[in-house]
């Protein structure tokens, strides 16, 4: 057990609930008294206003998630020993779900770490076949690093890792310089992976995060179920993803609106790739005007897919997330066939279940569709849901039959 002699955090009056209950997050505004200037990445242990023990964390009093919390056991010291722990039980449960298979596997990439939902708060790591990806959100990562990297090469038998830190992250956790420090050079050429038996390609000039979007693996193969001789629409496509699945899966066209065009053209490289016959139209542009243009021209489809970006970032954002997500189905649901099938998704974690189909529901009152649902989407394991962080349960979605 770590000596009482370490920096220490009071936290204010009622702000101690989640930290008792296992969530990891402790914001500046919640802490009432440090017991010395903390420095970043400091061990720092937390306590309630009463003096309660709650946690050990690692500090960064120069951003608002001034705490990330790693321990609630008092007799486990907060160190680089428990940091590789982590690490090498996050890997052991993504061997476990059968994603580290031979060169010929269906599914060579997934996602290795999952920052809370691993204990590794600030931590994301993706693989890609030979690479991984390593993604540093906070701060506190920066001295652990190297090792972590060596241990992770070490385990899954990587060849290249790529660590990156987006400018959004580094500038939350005021690390801009250290960002530049730690971000390694990706591949100069893009990396081959398979998903689902289909061949894709990781390219970090895209920018999106670590480059392509794995929690959807399992939504492409249950949405595919069901384009066998569909017309389909794909919106916010970006690489074709979706695309490239369900036309595999037998679709009679397939069409993908995106506002990138770089990641226009890697569709249409993913789809030489996969040899697809079905026609495939990709086309750039800001998605409800596409949308509306079609709807203008009574342009029409049997199956739609709306991935888009995330829509709410913070709390004020929520009600107009929720009308975007509104507006956006309504439009789909006045292009799809009678008899046509939604497949919808949000990746705002801000966003409940609950509220997402609602606005689904009021989408279907005013395009006069009824709507019933057939299945429930989500992300997959290798994105596993910490309970005690309802944060970590971000992706959701419905597949739907519109008559």
């Amino acid at each position: 057990m770590q000596t009482s002699n370490l920096l220490h955090a009071v936290l204010r009056r009622g702000r101690d609930t989640a930290i008792a209950q296992g969530h990891p997050w402790i914001f500046s505004g919640s802490v009432a008294s440090w017991s010395a200037t903390p420095s970043v990445g400091a061990v720092v242990e937390v306590r309630s206003h009463d003096g309660r023990w709650l946690g050990r964390g690692l500090a960064n009093p120069d951003a608002d998630l001034a705490i990330r919390v790693f321990t609630h056991r008092e007799d486990e010291p907060l160190d680089e020993a428990l940091l590789l722990q982590r690490v090498e039980r996050a890997v052991a449960q993504r061997k476990a779900l059968g994603l580290f298979g031979d060169a010929d596997a269906s599914t060579n990439a997934c996602r290795l770490i999952f920052s809370e939902s691993d204990g590794l708060s600030g931590l994301v790591v993706d693989r890609y076949a030979d690479l991984l990806v390593v993604q540093v959100l906070a701060r506190v990562w920066i001295p652990y690093l190297p090792a972590v990297c060596e241990r992770l090469q070490a385990i899954v038998g990587a060849k290249q890792v790529c660590v990156q830190c987006q400018e959004d992250d580094a500038a939350r956790e005021h690390m801009i310089e250290e960002a530049a420090r730690i971000r390694t050079a990706p591949p100069s050429a893009p990396v081959t992976f398979m998903e689902n038996g289909l061949v894709f390609e990781w390219d970090a000039k895209q920018g999106q995060k670590t480059g392509f979007y794995l929690d959807q693996r399992e939504n492409r193969r249950r949405v595919a179920a069901y384009a066998a001789g569909r017309s389909v629409l794909g919106a916010y496509c970006f690489t074709g993803a979706f695309e490239i699945n369900l036309a595999q899966a037998g679709a009679s066209e397939v069409v993908g609106i995106d506002s990138s065009a770089p990641a226009l053209e890697q569709a249409k490289r993913h789809c030489a790739l996969n040899g697809v016959n079905a026609p495939c139209e990709f086309i750039r542009g800001a998605v409800p005007e596409v949308l509306r243009r079609f709807r203008d021209a009574r342009r029409s489809f049997d199956l739609i897919v709306l991935d888009p970006p995330r829509f709410v970032s913070s709390r004020n954002q929520l009600s107009k997330g929720l009308r975007a997500y509104k507006d956006i189905n309504l439009l789909a649901l006045k292009l799809l066939r009678p008899g046509g099938i939604l497949a919808s998704f949000s990746c705002s974690g801000l966003v409940s279940t609950e509220s997402f189909q609602e606005a689904i529901r009021w989408a279907s009152i005013d395009a006069r569709r009824e709507v019933i649902l057939l299945d429930q989407l989500g992300q997959p394991a290798d994105h596993p849901v910490h309970l005690s962080v309802p944060e970590t349960r971000y992706l959701k979605g419905i597949l739907a039959w519109a008559i």
